[in-house]
């Protein structure tokens, strides 16, 4: 089952899947800083108000918006 960064806990690990329609920049942006189909990645946190979010990728950490990573199309690692 496909996963958004919102349905996801800390601490997990999630495959990117593909992206949801969105503006070219956006998708574009996402692919630029390494988020590209089948990589995995953590997620490390989310701010108080919720916005923005932590994931670790590639050996380093990158802080996104929320709602550019809701673009992402997430399987979890133990899905089937």
């Amino acid at each position: 089952m496909n996963k958004t960064i919102n349905q996801i806990k800390m601490g997990e690990c999630v495959t990117i899947e593909g992206y949801n329609k969105t503006d070219r920049i956006y998708k574009e942006k996402l692919l630029s800083m390494g988020l590209t189909p089948g990589t995995t990645f953590r997620f490390v946190s989310r701010a108080p108000m919720g916005d923005p979010v932590e994931i670790e990728i590639r050996g380093f950490r990158l802080t996104l918006r929320s709602h550019e990573a809701e673009i992402l199309i997430l399987q979890g690692d133990n899905d089937e």
